[in-house]
């Protein structure tokens, strides 16, 4: 089992896309993360990041780290999102695992908090994160919002 960023090994780009599309995006989602990701493999800039955890050749996780989450707290970044792990691998610590591969890359990046949005409560305080309030989609939902120190 590991950790990849896609842009660090592009080879697994479509492979990337195909998978955050099935886990997040729906009939209407289907192009931002494709343009998301694409359009991240030759940025200038760190951000966004998108990792896959590869079980062999499979993926069976995946989280994103990106300047903003579709939140109104734009003041804050960078965000880890889309986090997701396969259902028969839960249980094992691996979105720990993914959630301290966006942070420890946030440090290196310069960063010295990082964000998430969510509506669970209970699985990120585990892992240190901290609630610090709501915020507030373009939708009209709320979130949780919290942080943890890179």
């Amino acid at each position: 089992m590991h950790i990849i960023s896609v842009r660090e090994e592009p080879t697994y780009e479509a492979i990337a896309i195909a998978y955050f599309q099935e886990k997040w995006a729906n009939e209407n989602t289907m192009n931002i993360y494709q343009d998301c990701i694409s359009s991240c493999m030759n940025a200038s800039n760190d951000l966004p990041q998108w990792y896959l955890m590869i079980d062999g050749q499979e993926p069976v996780g995946c989280a994103g780290l990106i300047t903003n989450d579709f939140i109104s707290r734009m003041d804050l970044y960078p965000w880890i999102c889309a986090l997701y792990i396969e259902k028969s691998y839960r249980g094992h610590r691996l979105g720990f695992q993914l959630l301290e591969k966006a942070r420890s890359d946030a440090a290196r990046f310069g960063f010295e908090q990082v964000y998430l949005c969510t509506d669970h409560i209970g699985f990120y305080e585990k892992d240190g994160f901290k609630w610090i309030g709501n915020g507030y989609h373009p939708w009209g939902e709320s979130s949780r919002i919290y942080q943890k120190s890179t």
